[in-house]
């Protein structure tokens, strides 16, 4: 019969319960076998070799999903389908690899099939089981053992615990071995040029910051504030830079240091120079900076206007905050 409104809440309650109870369960036992994988695949790298992971069923999902996240961080990977191996997929394997196999029970006939194979192609192998042990396990040279004590399925029969585990095992590995690796963002960016992602992290500031008359600057000796706001409004920019005598910044005054001036500086506050209420220094970007330095200076000084700067300090370009969402940084 169909459920009705708590009923469907309540299932959906339990199933994400028992899952987090899957994901505590194998965190807590997380051990000594977990850093001999770790410094399995770091060896594997080092060696110039290759990861290879194969599963069946829903793990072989697991599978290409680990996959994918090893190559993404620059740890060459790729998946065998278990059956195509015994038909002539072999061929990828190289003495030197290390293999990554999924099951749940560690008794998948297709997986253990491969363990004398891998072991003949002079292959180390990794059993990411959720039964310590099992055949699987027993036969492997590394273990990576996950905890589901229940699956998430009423009847017991349908894989959601156990691969929702392996999965994150499988995640917890490769974010260590990224840190391990010493990988940075410009790393990455070098794996993932496309879409979204790839333009956040290859974008740098001088990408996206305006230039010429879009970036206001001034000698900050000879302007007064009258002269700052014209500059800004031309520029339809928040801010303006001043500089001095060898263009180098020395302060930036924004929409917020007129209203400043206008309130503090009297009645003839236009005419006075703008050095009386600048921002001294202000917060500026160097131009070959990745552009997702730009936004996280954005948000952590929670400013609306930014200069980017050469390497002689001079202004180069200006960044106003609400260009981010067009370039869809933010």
């Amino acid at each position: 019969m169909p459920l009705d409104h708590t009923a469907i809440l309540t299932k959906a309650r339990l199933c994400l319960a028992i899952e987090r109870e899957a994901l505590d369960a194998t965190a807590k036992r997380l051990d000594q076998d977990f850093v001999a994988v770790v410094r399995a695949v770091e060896a594997t790298i080092k060696a110039g070799s290759k990861v290879i992971c194969s599963g069946v069923g829903k793990n072989a999902h697991i599978a290409q999903k680990l996959t994918g996240t090893l190559n993404s961080i620059g740890v060459p990977a790729c998946y065998l389908d278990p059956t195509q191996a015994l038909h002539g997929d072999l061929g990828l394997c190289a003495a030197g690899d290390l293999a990554i196999l999924l099951s749940n029970s560690g008794a998948t006939q297709e997986m253990l099939r491969l363990l004398p194979l891998f072991e003949k192609f002079g292959l180390k192998t990794v059993a990411l089981t959720g039964t310590a042990a099992s055949e699987l396990a027993r036969g492997s040279d590394y273990r990576l053992v996950y905890s589901a004590p229940r699956e998430a399925c009423p009847l017991a029969l349908a894989p959601t615990a156990s691969t929702t585990a392996a999965l994150a095992l499988g995640d917890a590995l490769a974010m260590v071995l990224l840190e391990s690796r010493g990988l940075t963002r410009e790393d990455f960016a070098k794996y993932h040029p496309a879409g979204t992602l790839g333009m956040t992290l290859l974008l740098r500031v001088k990408d996206i910051m305006r230039t010429g008359d879009g970036c206001p600057v001034l000698k900050e000796a000879k302007t007064s504030v009258q002269q700052a706001i014209f500059a800004m409004t031309k520029a339809k920019a928040g801010a303006v830079a001043l500089v001095d005598a060898k263009g180098r910044l020395t302060g930036i005054f924004t929409d917020g240091d007129f209203r400043r001036s206008a309130l503090n500086g009297g009645a003839d506050f236009l005419k006075k120079p703008v050095s009386a209420f600048m921002t001294k220094g202000g917060k500026t970007v160097p131009v070959d900076a990745l552009a997702v330095e730009a936004l996280k200076i954005f948000q952590q000084m929670k400013i609306s206007d930014l200069f980017a700067v050469d390497a002689k300090g001079s202004p180069a370009g200006y960044i106003d905050v609400q260009d981010l969402p067009k370039l869809r940084i933010l």
